[in-house]
């Protein structure tokens, strides 16, 4: 099999170093190039032509996110940012992933030549995800995010609606896992859902220090409100709930209400969160009040916890295959009989809320 081809760009001499020596260490790809800036990348990818690129978000001569967003207009290819662990450098990140990056790695701000080498696994299954990544052009820069309520951009309209539910049943809750390329596919369905939709929990495989922005970064954009999950409060229609980076979340029972529950216990299926953890309380809690939605990612974390919300009585969808950056998480779920539906990413809002629609008319009946 043929090696895959990086390239790295990055600023710092002794990061190229590092990524080029745990890179070559891996016998199923090869550092082809380093570039300092990417001007000087711009000629190496090419002359070498990679299979992906790891790029520094804060570049000299030319910003990191310009040249990501010039690379996927004209020449998109698989790329893997390079972040710093800082609240700026998660919003930049998250900027990237909207760009088309495939996916990011923190990089340590002290001791960066030992924490990198902590990270060497890490840094190359993400470069092995991106090799295979569904990578699309990049038409035209994204609109900027209107603020909720703002007196510039009034309410936040909706994107092509949903259809109006007749009575939405408050005791429906969606439950969403995702894995590389999920911020935006989840940003596109929460984006459709009305103010009043059912309540909506979340995993999406993330690192600490990213979920704050990344729920902040979609409480701008949405109608419902969204933040971070945060433990013992209560799940409430209208919100969403994002499972904190490097926490397990789940869901609970409290006399008649649903709570969250955010906790350190240990790794599932090698993640933390997992949707494995958040899918298998739903089954255990809320049963066919439940609606799954498995998106865009590696592996198969949460399959076979979606084929117990199905035998509970959960409606699942899952992400088709040509709408998904990674195919490997809703294909696994797919695979364990864990699905009702497999629908383009661009159905899947509309989905839910046909699904919710129908629920509450029997509600009322």
């Amino acid at each position: 099999m043929a090696k895959i081809k990086v390239v790295v760009v990055d600023d710092s001499a002794l990061v190229r170093s590092l990524l080029a020596e745990i890179i070559n260490r891996q016998p199923d790809m090869e550092c082809v190039g380093t570039a300092a800036d990417p001007l000087q990348a711009r000629e190496i990818i090419r002359e070498r032509n990679p299979d992906v690129i790891t790029l520094d978000v804060e570049m000299p001569k030319m910003d990191g996110l310009e040249f990501l967003a010039r690379l996927m207009r004209l020449r998109p290819m698989p790329v893997v940012m390079v972040s710093t662990l800082t609240e700026q450098g998660a919003e930049t990140t998250l900027k990237a992933l909207e760009l088309g990056a495939v996916d990011f790695v923190a990089k340590p701000r002290i001791g960066v030549s030992a924490g990198l080498q902590e990270l060497a696994d890490d840094i190359v299954e993400k470069i092995r995800i991106a090799a295979k990544a569904h990578v699309r052009r990049l038409a035209a820069p994204p609109p900027t995010p209107a603020v909720r309520g703002s007196a510039a951009s009034g309410p936040a309209a909706p994107a092509a609606a949903a259809p109006t539910p007749i009575r939405l049943s408050t005791e429906k809750v969606i439950c969403i896992g995702a894995s590389t390329g999920g911020t935006e596919a989840i940003k596109e369905i929460l984006m459709e859902l009305p103010a009043d939709a059912p309540a909506v929990v979340i995993t999406q495989h993330m690192p600490p220090g990213f979920t704050a922005s990344f729920a902040a970064r979609l409480d701008s954009l949405c109608r419902i409100r969204v933040a971070e999950a945060r433990d013992g409060e209560r799940i409430l229609p209208g919100h969403a709930y994002v499972a904190p980076g490097g926490k397990q979340f789940s869901i609970a029972r409290s006399g008649a209400n649903y709570v969250a529950v955010v906790d350190d216990s240990p790794p599932v299926n090698r993640h933390k969160p997992s949707v494995e953890v958040l899918f298998r309380s739903c089954a255990r809690v809320l049963g066919p009040n439940a609606i799954g939605v498995m998106l865009t990612g590696m592996g198969g974390d949460g399959a076979q916890a979606m084929k117990e919300m199905r035998d509970a009585g959960a409606y699942n969808i899952a992400q088709d295959e040509a709408s998904c950056v990674v195919f490997g998480m809703p294909k696994m779920a797919i695979q364990a009989g864990a699905v009702h539906e497999v629908l383009p990413l661009k159905q899947i809002a509309r989905a839910i809320m046909e699904r919710v629609s129908v629920a509450g008319v029997r509600h009322r009946i």
